[in-house]
């Protein structure tokens, strides 16, 4: 049974596979190759780079699984998938706390100024030391501000449980009904807390929020459009380390260039690997490039993950 785990897998998932009987590739096929080369596997692994859309289950019959090592599956075909009889396996749990501390890192980034800080100080630090002091002195504190969170499911409450620890009012939004009440542990002596969230509609974030993240799925049309950011308070702070497209990136530059919006942090973008020059240069934007779930841990619980649905799929 050959795998191709053609966005990588951590070492410790990929041995899991190899001591279970299952050949392992890793080395990476283009897109535009997969329908050719990956006819030699039984199954595929990726993350968000590579897409399995429905021309590629069709010109690949001897697939059986489809595993994406991550939360969304926007990339996946997943019903023509499943009608075609392919198990379609993804890890929502394992990466939740790295995207959502990428998040809180973005907050505490933009009320202190970090991201522009560090892109002047190499340059004019030498120089103009005392007018950056001057520029950047007019930092916030996190404590009592209100963070609306959109979408509230795995990434969306532990952003929840970090927030609440530094002190902020939270209100979430999600499409679903939800248990507002989210458990904090405290420390690595295992004290848990339970602590209650406030529910909100989607239109009482966008109006009375300081600071709006958003943990949506993708969708047709941005969830975030001028008219959106119209309403918001002034001065609002946005993250999206979720899907690019949730926000229309040419309003948010207007709105950034307004003083509307004081601060946005993006890890994806509306065109994804070729950002636009706008806001790869815009001096009130924070960037990353997709690493929300990034981290040694994630990437280890989902190989884990991932290397246990696979096994539990053909072993059954």
């Amino acid at each position: 049974m050959k795998i191709l785990a053609n966005d990588g897998i951590d070492p410790i998932g990929k041995k899991m596979l190899e001591d279970a009987g299952f050949e392992v590739d890793t080395n990476n096929i283009p897109q535009d190759e997969l329908p050719v080369k990956l006819q030699n596997y039984d199954a595929i692994t990726v993350r968000s780079a590579t897409k399995v859309r429905k021309a590629l289950i069709d010109a690949c019959p001897n697939l059986k699984l489809i595993g994406r090592g991550g939360v969304g599956v926007d990339n996946i075909d997943v019903e023509y998938a499943k009608e075609k009889g392919i198990g379609v396996y993804n890890t929502p749990a394992s990466s939740s706390l790295s995207v959502a501390e990428l998040v809180v890192a973005q907050l505490f980034t933009g009320v202190r100024f970090l991201h522009d800080s560090n892109r002047k100080m190499p340059v004019e630090g030498g120089t103009k030391f005392n007018d950056l002091k001057k520029a950047y002195a007019k930092g916030i504190e996190l404590r009592g501000k209100t963070l609306g969170i959109v979408g509230f499911g795995r990434i969306g409450r532990e952003v929840a449980k970090i927030a609440i620890g530094v002190g902020m009012d939270v209100i979430a939004y999600d499409l679903f009904d939800f248990n507002p009440e989210v458990e904090i542990i405290l420390g690595s002596g295992g004290t848990k807390v339970n602590v209650s969230v406030k529910k909100a509609t989607l239109d009482k974030i966008i109006k009375t929020a300081d600071f709006i993240t958003l943990h949506t799925p993708f969708i047709d049309k941005a969830l975030i459009g001028a008219e959106e950011l119209a309403q918001m308070k002034k001065g609002v702070q946005l993250i999206n380390i979720s899907r690019g497209g949730l926000i229309d990136e040419l309003a948010l530059i207007d709105a950034l260039n307004s003083g509307q919006v004081s601060y946005a942090a993006l890890d994806v973008f509306d065109n994804e690997p070729t950002p636009r020059a706008e806001i790869l240069s815009h001096p009130k934007i924070s960037l990353t490039p997709h690493i929300g779930a990034a981290t040694n841990e994630a990437q280890e619980r989902i190989g884990v993950e991932l290397a246990s649905l696979i096994i539990g799929h053909f072993k059954k």
